[in-house]
């Protein structure tokens, strides 16, 4: 049976999400780390129609920087453009317009940018876009669309990645107690009256790298408990809650999908 502990926010950041799961193999964690970063629609800019641009940088590699801009997302005011009504032609549900204006000298950011929904700006305002020189110019409209992940990296929401977590064992306690404590790259032992003790905190840190097996000759074990640590961290256009909530509908769409399919076998 599956089993999801949550482990709250790694320390108190709001763009990191932490939680335990056991109860399946790898390969479904696997799966759910996919999902996070490749199925869950985020709005990004997609097209760039330049009026001015006196620059230093070519049109393609300021529309490159902008089209990887992230953007604080509403997904009810939204849909892909494949799932509008206008099918996707273009319309105010599937697309939204933004303008940028500015004239040097300045540096012109992200938060520079202006659209015309207030729930949609940049996560990061002083994001650096390009430097305008005296007399320079830039004048442009861009068009933002939601987007996945497998499509492009510029619509994945978050960097999703997980560990195997593990159980130590002291059996038989070693005569280099210091040399283990020293060697241990997480700082997960310590000596407490003369023993080789555990930081019970620091376990979940241990990379499975061996070192304290070697050197204790076989008097401490380290070996995988069944369980692994998934971290979700947003690049800010949605909250980690929400990137989960949305990958696991779109995974129960997919396989409700695949069972129609099936059903429709003979």
């Amino acid at each position: 049976m599956m089993r999801v502990k949550l482990l709250g926010k790694k320390n108190k950041e709001k763009d990191k999400l932490l939680f335990e799961i056991s109860g399946v193999d790898i390969s479904y964690v696997n799966t759910l780390r996919r999902l996070f970063m490749n199925e869950v629609p985020v709005l990004a800019i997609e097209d760039v129609e330049f009026r001015k641009n006196d620059s230093g940088l070519y049109d393609e590699i300021i529309a490159h920087r902008l089209g990887l801009i992230p953007f604080k997302t509403d997904l009810k005011a939204y849909s892909l453009p494949g799932e509008c009504k206008c099918k996707g032609k273009g319309c105010g549900h599937c697309e939204l317009k933004m303008t940028l204006k500015a004239k040097g000298p300045c540096m012109v950011y992200a938060g520079d940018i202006k659209t015309k929904d207030p729930k949609v700006k940049p996560v990061y305002p002083k994001m650096p876009v390009v430097k305008l020189l005296e007399g320079q110019e830039l004048v442009l409209e861009a068009t933002a669309i939601l987007g996945l992940g497998k499509t492009h990296t510029k619509w994945s929401p978050c960097l999703a990645y997980y560990k195997e977590l593990v159980d130590i064992h002291v059996d038989k306690q070693p005569d280099n107690k210091e040399e283990i404590v020293e060697q241990c790259p997480k700082n997960i032992f310590m000596i407490k009256n003369d023993k080789l003790e555990l930081e019970k905190d620091k376990i979940q840190d241990c990379t499975l790298c061996d070192a304290c097996v070697e050197l204790s000759n076989g008097k401490i074990r380290v070996a995988p408990n069944g369980a692994y640590l998934m971290t979700v961290e947003s690049w800010g256009q949605l909250e980690p809650k929400e990137i989960v909530t949305q990958a696991i509908r779109a995974y129960d769409k997919q396989l409700d999908e695949f069972t129609d399919l099936l059903s429709k076998v003979k």
